[in-house]
Order: structure tokens, then C-alpha cells, then sequence
């Protein structure tokens, strides 16, 4: 299994499309992050997308991973000595922080009385309209809105409370005319200590999406591992840029117009020959922020051929969609603690 990796891993060659730090050969018992470089592949074009093709809305699940692109799974030479363009591998070492977070987004929700009362109305008028007459249908339902809103203030007192409401709530828009800000809870606290009920809840606003950063040291500790650090960062650069569309067209006809969407990039931890059996996973990222520190230990030391003696990278990427719970159910999210 070791030789196996060996004639897997080990540099040199400018055959393969893999770029490596550190320099050595990985073994069955190597941890590591692997990044894999990718074109971006629009909504309506993505093949992974179960809506139909031309569709303009991704499907939950739409961004994973995909399963075929794996070191483990590949015939390599050797490591590359050119900068990775549309395509690619980066192996690099665990970062010294491990970490995810998943979240979502969620916003009180406030409804009192009075507009319960009228989405209420207008909830069930509105499944008997028919809308070949726009100008009845509206009377119709403003109507009903009305006698929908009148019976609930009626519940508050009959006439008086409906005249107690009515005054406050012209009040309230009288002194807003004249550049004042008082609403007709505050003058309902004022007069008689009470307030409309908010009947507050809180609700799902919708899912957020992931970000990850991370942070390298790197020490290069020969010229050949020099090199590949070089390349490594000017690879991360290259791809996280935007595209001309002339260039993406391989011709002037589009000018500089349009600018196509940079390269994706697909991470995972990696252990040996297979996925991370515990990490967690990724899905489809851009690259969002790239920060070089070229003096790693505090001051400016360079070797001989100018290459800093100590540098850090830092990574920002950030999902193209979020998680799903069908995530966890698919290939890519079986096993370890999923995503």
C-alpha cells in the first residue's frame, strides 16, 4: 500500500495536473485537505440539476461534490511544475483549526388582531373570486375585508370599540403628517396601559449559506518545495479570478462586454486513499478571499533566490447553495458526521 502511494504522490513529473505541500509523499495514514479545480457550470446548463435543462432554479443537491473526482481514484505521474488553469488538484496539509458551523435564518414575526382578522378575510374570499372582472373582484374583497375587521373590533367593545381604534389609528397618521412618530400602541399604552397583541412567533426565513476559512503555514524547506508553493498560490489566484468572455470564447467577437464567473473549487478531507471517515464535508465552493503574508515569522528573510523562509495563506471559500436534509441521505454525505 505504501509503494502504492508512493508512485502515486511523489514530485516531479510535469505530466500531471497536482500540486502538493508538503513536498512528501503521502502514505495510507496521511490526513489531508484536497482541493480540486473546476469550471463554473451555470444553473441552466449543471447536469445535476432535476428541475429539466434550461432552468433557471438549482434543485436541493444540485452542488454537491462530485463523486468521480478523487486522487484516489486517478492514474498520476508525478506533481505538475505549472500553474493549475480550469482544472486541477491542490493537496494540502490538515489546517491547525478544523471546524464547521451550519445555521439558518429565522426573524420574529408579529400579527395583531386587526390584520389576523383581515388576512383571515381575505383568505377565504379569495378562493371564490373569479378574476374576469378585476374592478368587482376588488370591491368585492375590499368589502369583505371590511365586515371581516369591523366584527373582530366589535369584539372589543361593539361601536366604542371600533370608534376607540379608528380614532387612535387617525391620530396616529395626523401626527405623522407633521413629522411625529407615534403608533396606536403607544397611545393605547398611554391612555390605558394596554397594547394591541403582537402575537409574536418566530419563523424559518430561509437557509444560509456556508463559509470556510483557512490558514497555512508554510515553510519552504527545499527548492523544489519552493516551487510548488509558488505555484500553489499563483494557482489559487489564477482561478479565483473572472474571465473575459472573449477568452472563455476563444475569440474578440464578445469583446469585453461580459465577464464569465471564475473557476469552483471542491474540497475534502481526505484520509489515504479515501474520503475522511468522521470530517465533515463540502460542497461546491468559490473562493471568495485569498491573503498571502509573505514574512510568516514577523520580519522580511528571504534564501538565497529570494523565496521567504516562512509564508501564510489564507483561504476564504463559500458555498454555492445550501445544505438540505437530502444532503445527508446521498452518496457524498454518507458517513463521519455528514455536512
Amino acid at each position: 500500500m505504501l509503494n502504492f502511494f508512493q508512485n502515486l504522490f511523489q514530485g516531479g513529473g510535469s505530466g500531471s495536473n497536482i500540486l502538493r505541500y508538503p513536498y512528501e509523499a503521502l502514505s495510507s495514514a496521511t490526513d489531508y485537505l484536497q482541493i480540486d479545480v473546476l469550471e463554473y457550470v451555470p444553473v441552466s446548463k449543471n447536469s445535476q440539476n432535476t428541475n429539466g435543462a434550461n432552468s433557471l432554479v438549482s434543485s436541493p443537491g444540485s452542488r454537491r461534490n462530485s463523486l468521480n473526482n478523487r486522487v484516489g481514484y486517478r492514474s498520476i505521474g508525478g506533481l505538475t511544475n505549472r500553474v493549475l488553469k480550469d482544472g486541477g488538484t491542490i493537496l494540502l496539509q490538515i489546517p491547525s483549526q478544523v471546524q464547521d458551523g451550519n445555521s439558518a435564518s429565522y426573524g420574529d414575526s408579529r400579527m395583531n388582531g386587526l390584520v389576523a382578522a383581515a388576512a383571515q378575510g381575505a383568505k377565504s374570499i379569495m378562493t371564490g373570486v373569479k378574476f374576469d372582472n378585476m374592478q368587482d373582484s376588488i370591491t368585492k374583497v375590499g368589502g369583505e375585508l371590511k365586515a371581516n375587521v369591523d366584527k373582530t373590533l366589535g369584539n372589543l367593545g361593539g361601536g366604542a370599540g371600533i370608534q376607540d381604534i379608528a380614532t387612535k389609528f387617525l391620530t396616529s397618521k395626523a401626527v405623522g403628517a407633521f413629522g411625529g412618530n407615534v403608533s396606536v400602541n403607544q397611545l393605547l399604552a398611554r391612555e390605558s396601559g394596554e397594547i394591541l397583541n403582537p402575537n409574536m412567533e418566530l419563523l424559518f426565513n430561509g437557509p444560509t449559506l456556508r463559509s470556510f476559512r483557512f490558514s497555512f503555514k508554510m515553510t519552504p524547506r527545499s527548492s523544489a518545495e519552493a516551487e510548488q508553493i509558488k505555484l500553489i498560490i499563483r494557482s489559487f489566484k489564477r482561478n479565483m479570478a473572472p474571465k473575459t468572455a472573449a477568452a472563455a470564447n476563444k475569440s474578440g467577437s464578445r469583446g469585453n462586454f461580459f465577464l464569465k464567473s471564475p473557476n469552483i473549487f471542491e474540497l475534502r478531507y481526505r484520509s489515504g486513499n479515501q474520503d475522511h471517515p468522521f470530517l465533515h464535508k463540502f460542497k461546491q465552493c468559490f473562493l471568495t478571499d485569498v491573503s498571502v503574508n509573505y514574512t510568516g515569522e514577523g520580519i522580511y528573510a528571504t534564501y538565497e533566490d529570494a523565496t521567504p523562509v516562512s509564508m501564510i495563506l489564507d483561504l476564504s471559500f463559500k458555498e454555492l447553495e445550501p445544505v438540505y436534509d437530502v444532503d445527508y441521505d446521498s452518496e457524498q454525505g454518507q458517513g463521519g458526521v455528514g455536512y
